[in-house]
């Protein structure tokens, strides 16, 4: 029992990842599921310095523990929105248009946060509750994988 390899498939999936930047494609028909990933660097980010908010008893001569050097993880905050799909995120309705949401916004529970094109559909994607804006994740225009963080409201 052989199997037939669609090399027409893969070179299509590859080169999709090559146009959209992604990490990894998957396609499955019935039995067929043909996964094309390529190998990436991890890029690590450093944080940035957050002062006491008793600027009194901080000092530059305390010794830091192992706490103040550990990075704080947004991404597991419970206010997290994920990308529901993978495609293109935009921040904004067009090139010149103001973005949906900006750090320190409020949001209502229906609003528009950001739209993610996938497969040449725009995906208007709505916030599931009202808040203020945390944090964004991502650039206008990059590309995003399914659950990648884009936004937390607190």
């Amino acid at each position: 029992m052989g199997v037939e390899i669609d090399s027409e498939a893969i070179r299509v999936l590859a080169e999709l990842l090559r146009e959209t930047n992604l990490l990894e494609i998957e396609y499955q028909q019935d039995a067929l599921k043909i996964k094309v990933s390529r190998a990436c660097q991890q890029v690590v980010v450093p944080t940035t310095f957050q002062p006491s908010e008793h600027p009194e008893e901080a000092s530059v001569f305390a010794p830091r523990t192992r706490k103040d050097r550990e990075p704080v993880n947004l991404e597991n905050h419970p206010g997290v929105i994920e990308a529901q799909m993978v495609g293109t995120v935009y921040l904004s309705p067009g090139p010149s248009a103001d973005p949906f949401v900006t750090v320190g916004g409020m949001v209502s529970e229906g609003q528009t946060l950001f739209i993610i094109e996938a497969m040449k559909v725009m995906n208007m994607i709505k916030s599931p509750r009202s808040g203020r804006v945390k944090h964004i994740f991502v650039k206008d225009a990059q590309p995003v994988e399914y659950g990648d963080p884009i936004v937390i409201i607190e």
